[in-house]
């Protein structure tokens, strides 16, 4: 049962409580709580919301940076007719690790701050009485788990968090706590693959449960009226005159798992499926067999206030904000976004490229400046004594993410990695582990890539060639030759992307991340680097350079918005290089995007 990482879904078998709301909060740093019998009540707790990252709520500097254990709980009730059945508990993520207590005794433990995971109560729950559920958390980072980075010691004794990557280790229950009561026999997976014939379509499925009952199938359409039906763990869906599903044009199809015994039902379960085909073939990019360009962003959860916890406010702002611009895709950078984020894009027709949480696979807090990474002087990131229990990690966090995202049609690609270093010999052996591992487990068999960093070149890059889509993290013109030095960057970005177009042996390549830090009260005639003008002049450049290869399909700006990250010389209480504010609103540039993105076709550069 704790396998299961299906969204949860109230239906005539199923029921789901939420346990969001103000729960109980404690600091930890002398990791005193389990031996002092925490477990049963906090000492000394004050309120704290839930989802939320508990950051940016206080007000004072060591709460904020705070780097250490602490303790959720929260109380609440378990009706008596849910005897005899599966009573689980499901937290939609917990930054970085967590271990569940229920009535003082221990649960479980997960490792990965941005993925689900359930806790089995069945045999731990007191029914019709008051139960006390505790979670000793903890936000300190390694080079053994994801995101990486350090866990350093200040001269006070304070721990503090030391990223290997550029945006703040927001902590907390940062989405929702459900409390789930299943069948004993009930469905605890199901993928679904797509085969296009004319204007009809199979859906080919695969179910799983967790007993031998008989299992029937049924797809209804936008109106509730069946359209197929089939019995069986596995078979097929034929659907006549299928609506597909597309870019802003989403259709979606309601798909109904049953388990039977005999004229009864053991269980039910529901979700929402989009008919589609997404592919590259040559160069392109083919949704439903038609060419699509990329246009978008790579994001964050971030927000004021809630950090990283899920505001849905937040999520439908940012999709008006999408739309508005004209964007059709983003990349979830750099960690598995909230479900809910992909529900949304489900409905409303944005594409994925989904994305795990390997960023700062390389020893530097800086590592958009990591000019080590094209020389291979320094040793290899993935060349240590602790790479098998990192691999080991990053392999659990593949597997969860393809589990819980691979049904959704908005979901394209899959993102293995986020500018890891990649010139060592070392790099060749762990990338293909992870790029086979997310071949085997996806039955959509949708392209691989990763997020190449700067300074890893055509001659250099050992992982590229794994990769189904090559793509790009460039910055010239800021990082590198910026401000009256961007001509010289123009020049050295056409340079090395001739080199990319003689190792990319006829596959696409995207930009997965480009841009320049703006103030939004900055202007200046003529322009300096961190003015509005200068924003605007830098993207006028690169649209230039994409605009001259044909093999370049498509481009994802760095940022959608402006985000948080930790405090240093680089950044202004945060990165900067947002199309939006962190408040969502645009700033010039995204009036040059919007122009741009509004006037390319659908199919731009597309075959002749």
């Amino acid at each position: 049962m704790n396998t299961s990482l299906l969204y949860p879904r109230v239906t005539a078998t199923r029921r789901v409580v939420s346990l969001d709301g103000m729960w109980k909060f404690q600091f930890d740093p002398k990791q005193e709580g389990v031996a002092a019998g925490w477990t049963a009540g906090l000492p000394d707790a004050c309120s704290m919301p839930v989802p939320s990252s508990f950051c940016d709520i206080f007000t004072d500097k060591d709460s904020r940076e705070y780097t250490g254990d602490f303790w959720y709980e929260t109380d609440f009730l378990v009706p008596g007719e849910w005897k005899g059945r599966e009573v689980v508990i499901r937290f939609g993520s917990v930054t970085h690790k967590a271990r569940v207590f229920l009535n003082g005794v221990e649960i479980c433990s997960h490792v990965g701050g941005f993925l689900p995971f359930n806790a089995v109560v069945t045999d731990a729950v007191k029914y019709n009485e008051v139960n006390h559920l505790a979670v000793l958390a903890n936000n300190e980072l390694s080079e053994t788990m994801l995101p990486c980075g350090l866990t350093q010691t200040l001269s006070n004794g304070k721990k503090v968090s030391a990223p290997y990557f550029d945006f703040y280790n927001y902590a907390g229950i940062q989405r929702p706590v459900k409390l789930l009561c299943l069948p004993k026999e009930s469905v605890v997976d199901y993928e679904v693959k797509f085969a296009l014939n004319g204007a009809d379509a199979d859906v080919d499925y695969t179910v799983k449960t967790t007993g031998d009952g008989c299992v029937g199938v049924e797809l209804l359409d936008a109106e509730g009226k069946l359209v197929a039906e089939s019995c069986g763990k596995t078979g097929k869906l034929h659907v006549k005159d299928a609506k597909l599903w597309n870019v802003h044009a989403s259709y979606l199809y309601k798909i109904v798992i049953k388990i039977w015994n005999g004229d009864d039902v053991v269980d039910e379960y529901y979700d929402t499926l989009g008919i589609r085909t997404f592919e590259v073939k040559g160069d392109k990019l083919l949704l439903n067999g038609k060419h699509v360009y990329l246009r978008g962003f790579g994001k964050h959860e971030d927000s004021d206030i809630r950090g990283r916890g899920l505001d849905l406010v937040t999520v439908k702002r940012d999709y008006e904000c999408l739309k508005w611009v004209g964007a059709n895709c983003f990349r979830t950078s750099h960690y598995p976004y909230a479900e809910e984020m992909y529900y949304m894009a489900d409905e409303e027709g944005f594409l994925i490229i989904d994305e795990t949480t390997a960023v700062g696979c390389m020893e530097s807090t800086m590592n958009f400046l990591a000019a080590n990474q094209g020389t291979g002087k320094k040793a290899g990131f993935f060349e240590k004594e602790t790479t098998p229990q990192l691999l080991a990690h990053h392999r659990e966090v593949l597997h969860d993410m393809i589990t819980r995202d691979k049904n959704h049609a908005s979901v394209i690609a899959w993102s293995i990695l986020n500018e890891p270093q990649c010139t060592s010999v070392g790099t060749e052996d762990y990338f293909k582990n992870l790029f086979d591992y997310a071949h085997e487990l996806d039955v959509q068999k949708r392209p691989r890539t990763y997020a190449i960093v700067m300074m890893s070149l055509p001659n250099t890059s050992r992982g590229q060639q794994f990769a189904d889509i090559i793509s790009l993290n460039r910055y010239y013109g800021w990082y590198a030759m910026g401000g009256t030095g961007i001509v010289d960057a123009e020049a050295a970005f056409r340079k090395e992307m001739d080199g990319w177009n003689q190792v990319r042996n006829g596959r696409p390549v995207i930009f997965t991340e480009y841009g320049a830090d703006t103030l939004s009260s900055e202007h200046k005639l003529p322009s300096v680097m961190w003015s509005q003008e200068y924003q605007n002049e830098y993207l006028e450049m690169n649209n230039r350079v994409f605009d001259s290869y044909d093999f370049v399909q498509g481009e994802l700006m760095w940022n959608f918005a402006d985000f948080q990250t930790t405090e240093g010389i680089m950044r202004v209480n945060g990165n900067k290089k947002g199309a939006f504010t962190r408040q969502r609103q645009p700033k010039d540039v995204a009036y040059v995007l919007k122009n741009r993105w509004e006037k390319l076709p659908v199919d731009y550069k597309g075959d002749k």
